[in-house]
């Protein structure tokens, strides 16, 4: 069984920032991609951004060029820089492993975006 706990979620006001951190507990080179979803009420979860094994790293388009996403290997850990947030960003953060070893998630960090 692996864990992923997130971290780093919070209340920010348009046009702010935060981190997010996804640590895993075995390594995550062993996980052909780490990804961030996200589920806001009333819809369905949505891919964020992900990062592969070879660290390719593709962004949904409503994030791309505020979000960046990178991996610390060393740490098993992924983390998502969020800029210039909007209110639309305001949902529930999950951290995603995916391989050959089985498929898991995080329990969710909860971003709100709110002045």
């Amino acid at each position: 069984q692996v864990q992923l706990v997130e971290s780093g979620g919070g209340l920010v006001q348009p046009g702010g920032s935060l981190r997010l951190s996804c640590a895993a507990s075995r390594s995550i080179v062993s996980f052909n991609t780490m990804g961030w979803y996200r589920q806001a009420p009333g819809k369905q979860r949505e891919l964020v951004a992900a990062i592969t094994s070879g660290w390719r790293i593709n962004y949904a388009d409503s994030v791309r060029g505020r979000f960046t996403m990178s991996r610390d290997n060393a740490k098993n850990t992924v983390y998502l820089q969020m800029n210039s947030l909007k209110p639309e960003d305001t949902a529930v953060y999950y951290c995603n492993a995916h391989g050959i070893i089985g498929d898991y998630w995080g329990q969710g960090t909860q971003v709100t975006v709110s002045s």
